[in-house]
């Protein structure tokens, strides 16, 4: 079945046809195609370590060899820049016989895709991605912006095709509540300026290997960006745990996390309705990453007046669990009896800049580091926000790795670490 209006149709014997050809040194080689969720590119492997990708849509041959110039080019850039193998252009083909577009040859990648062999447990691969993301955004854009070309520049461009996506996923999605979320979305600011970027960081075009990122595909959309865009990988490759990984990794602000939500709930709203029926595992993808994006705006409620104020209420649906660690509304028994200090729950997404963790240690095993006091400088991160106005509490070691998924949303910190204006008056 066709995904798009006017999609080429291509086969592996008109692919065989033509790399006959045009390519004879390599009539003898098998020539198969590859079964892919792509929606750009008909991939055929040739031999072992050829594969053949012809482009399934365009009218204009000049164009489309613009386009696998670039892509060329981006690949020579990358493989400079990056110890993770990406494709090598190794020849470019000619219209002919049953298809009017240019077309490529490239180097074959060992490793599967994030298709075939999920990767959203995985806090290697969480790391590998963003140290990709990382040495990508170091390249530097050289005078290159943001083309104007899809994905990575201002939000409110994309409103026309929400209110469409909005439209046609009636029957599909809970619309009222995604129309309030991107109502949210199209108003964050843009404060960074552009950074290169992949741009299509799916689970599709990119390899895993025994838990780490083996190669990245898919090069044609490489430019400059908006840095939240690579993050949309966040979204739609890791769960919690591997996602915390990367954001501490890339050291990510609050904006440009939300932000990533954002171009990630763009993409997303395009796959579930556009795919449902040519393409479903791309349409369950954008519902993968849509319930990701929903249970991380789960917030806990607005901060109430100051006054009075002694802790942050745990959220109803994890009320029992976190009452369970925590003692009766934030009270253990001490030692003998005694009472402990109130505490507070802090480490709901919408809190994440009040979270203490040891610097250097992803979030998933230490919630800090032991016996020390929190203020800059001494190895702990804090928060720009918390200006103590008294000696620092101490936060003591607390393994995480040991609880459950869910649970490792939620940590406690001494009551005296938490400003009066975000905590909510007792009753």
């Amino acid at each position: 079945m066709a995904m798009h209006a006017g999609e080429l149709p291509i086969d592996a014997a008109v692919a065989r046809d033509l790399i006959d050809a045009q390519f004879p040194q390599w009539r003898g080689l098998h020539v198969r195609r590859v079964t892919s969720s792509g929606t750009d590119n008909a991939i055929f492997r040739l031999g072992d370590r050829l594969a053949t990708r012809f482009p399934l849509q365009g009218a204009d041959p000049a164009a489309s060899r613009r386009e696998l110039e670039s892509e060329a080019a981006a690949a020579r850039e990358l493989a400079a820049a990056t110890r993770f193998p990406v494709p090598a252009l190794v020849a470019l083909g000619e219209p002919g016989p049953g298809y009017p577009l240019p077309w490529s040859v490239q180097t074959w990648l060992p490793g599967r895709t994030g298709e075939e062999d999920d990767p959203s447990g995985e806090v290697t691969f969480a790391s590998d991605l963003a140290e990709f993301i990382a040495a990508v955004r170091a390249i530097g854009t050289r005078g290159r912006t943001f083309t104007g070309r899809g994905r990575g520049g201002d939000l409110k461009n994309h409103d026309d095709w929400m209110h469409t996506c909005l439209r046609e996923s009636e029957g599909f999605l809970d619309v009222r509540r995604l129309t309030r979320m991107w109502a949210a979305f199209r108003e964050l600011p843009r404060e960074a300026p552009d950074v290169m970027s992949h741009r299509d960081l799916t689970p599709g075009n990119v390899l895993i290997t025994a838990g780490h990122l083996a190669g990245v595909l898919d090069l044609g959309c490489y430019g400059a960006a908006d840095p939240a865009l690579d993050l949309i990988s966040a979204w739609n490759l890791l769960e919690a745990g591997p996602r915390q990984v990367l954001r501490t990794a890339l050291r990510c602000t609050d904006l440009e996390w939300e932000r990533s939500k954002a171009w990630a709930f763009q993409q997303a709203m395009g796959l579930v309705w556009y795919y449902a029926d040519s393409n479903p595992v791309m349409s369950r993808l954008g519902r993968t990453t849509l319930d990701r994006i929903m249970a991380a705006a789960e917030v806990l409620p607005e901060p109430l007046r100051a006054e009075g104020a002694q802790r942050l209420p745990v959220p109803l649906p994890k009320r029992r669990v976190a009452d369970g660690l925590s003692g009766h509304r934030g009270r253990r028994p001490g030692p003998r009896g005694r009472r402990r200090p109130p505490t507070a729950v802090t480490s709901h997404p919408r809190w994440s800049s009040l979270n203490v963790s040891g610097a250097g240690h992803p979030a998933r095993h230490y919630q800090a580091m032991a016996s020390k006091p929190v203020t800059p400088g001494n190895g702990v991160n804090v928060s720009p926000f918390i200006t103590p106005t008294r000696p620092p509490p101490v936060v003591s070691l607390v393994p995480i790795a040991i609880l459950p998924v869910e649970l490792t949303q939620y940590r406690e910190m001494p009551m005296g670490a938490l400003p009066s204006k975000w905590t909510r008056p007792t009753t």
